[in-house]
């Protein structure tokens, strides 16, 4: 039986280009599996500096008109780039995926494990939403008539792709829930990491700002909190970028400030360290930037649906409100106002989710699976 210090392992994800939670998963992957190569659908340099230390392999979209930025405009082409790899030279294969990267093909011989950060969302879970805000402005309802078909065939192939690895890990029970609901396979939890290292307490006292990090697309729900913010007239400072961030800022008044996503993780912790607390309104599949926040010993304001009350204890380090509406935000940032949150609390809860904890289970669940398919190989 092949040793498990001596495999030949594989790491895929879905795209190279952009830089957040998932990332720091492959991050964290790394110190593992230092030797293991990266395959992707398309590799950006300079929007992904995170991985100048891997050996990236994009697929043949990498050559395409935009690939490398908007690989979006080409859905139907990602299935057949990842069913375009050859893994016959690797033992395992683990791939980290919310879409495609799950839809490798392996040889019998070599193990799949899928690391699943959400069944693909504009297939399952947010279908109905992305089918009625496509993001393409005055093209929308010719964009719909489009998707319709498109988005079918895309589903027939997502449940098909989704029997291919041997096993499922998810980044929460909330996540854990999808995959069987979805792809009828289960599975088991497995929290991603959050550096407590990089982000951690300052002895400085909080500044009088709230801070919302976020991808700036509709699901995200960021509209939410710049309407209850405009209405309070609370000041608000907004991390990140996307297709919706002309259109939210044209929605802001007062005291809102957008910040941009380039920022050093210098930059970002000193922002987290210096707020009054983070603010969510989305439905996360976890929500890591909770725990970024935290670690830096500030409490949490966010919506109550998905992972995220996972990563957050209600009434000690942060508050949880239950539905996406400016006024249950409201109440919940009034009622944040009248509670004392404790720091070391924050900080404490955060360290549950440590990167040095999540290898340590990372690297135990994945040999012990290895070993016991060698066994069941010898019978």
């Amino acid at each position: 039986m092949k040793q498990f210090k001596n495999l030949n392992i594989a790491l895929v994800y879905d795209r190279v280009n952009k830089f957040g939670g998932a990332e720091r998963v492959l991050l964290a992957l790394r110190r593992i599996w230092p030797e293991a190569p990266l395959y992707t659908a398309v590799y950006d340099p300079a929007g992904a500096s995170w991985a100048k230390d891997f050996q990236v392999i994009p697929s043949w979209i990498q050559h395409f008109p935009l690939a490398k930025k908007k690989h979006e405009i080409y859905p139907w082409l990602m299935p057949f780039a990842f069913e375009s790899f050859d893994f016959s030279n690797f033992d395992l294969v683990i791939s980290v995926t919310s879409a495609e990267a799950k839809g490798i093909v392996t040889k019998p011989e070599t193990n799949h494990l899928c690391y699943c950060l959400t069944p693909t969302r504009y297939l399952w879970s947010s279908y109905r939403h992305y089918l009625s805000q496509p993001c393409y402005g005055l093209f929308n309802p010719l964009a719909r008539l489009a998707m319709k078909p498109l988005l079918s065939r895309l589903r027939k192939w997502d449940q098909i792709a989704a029997q291919r690895p041997d096993c499922y890990l998810a980044i929460s029970k909330a996540v854990q829930k999808r995959i069987k609901k979805y792809y009828k396979r289960q599975s088991k939890v497995i929290y991603p990491p959050v550096d407590t290292d990089k982000f951690k307490l300052t002895r400085s006292k909080p500044g009088q700002y709230f801070l919302a990090v976020s991808r700036l697309v509709s699901y995200k729900r960021v509209d939410i909190i710049i309407e209850a913010f405009n209405q309070l007239g609370w000041p608000l400072k907004i991390i990140g970028a996307g297709s919706e961030k002309k259109k939210l800022e044209r929605r802001t008044r007062g005291k809102i400030e957008f910040l941009g996503q380039n920022l050093t993780d210098e930059e970002l912790l000193r922002y987290y360290q210096n707020c009054r607390a983070l603010v969510f309104a989305g439905k996360e599949d976890l929500g890591l930037v909770s725990l970024e926040a935290q670690a830096c010993g500030r409490p949490v304001i966010a919506y109550r649906g998905g992972g995220l009350k996972e990563t957050l204890i209600q009434g000690k380090t942060g508050v949880l409100f239950s539905s996406q509406s400016v006024s249950a935000l409201k109440g919940a940032l009034k009622k944040f106002g009248k509670q004392k949150f404790r720091p070391e609390d924050c900080r404490q809860n955060a360290r549950r989710f440590s990167q040095e904890k999540f290898i340590k289970r990372f690297k135990k669940e994945v040999e012990e699976r290895w070993e016991k398919q060698q066994k069941l190989n010898q019978k």
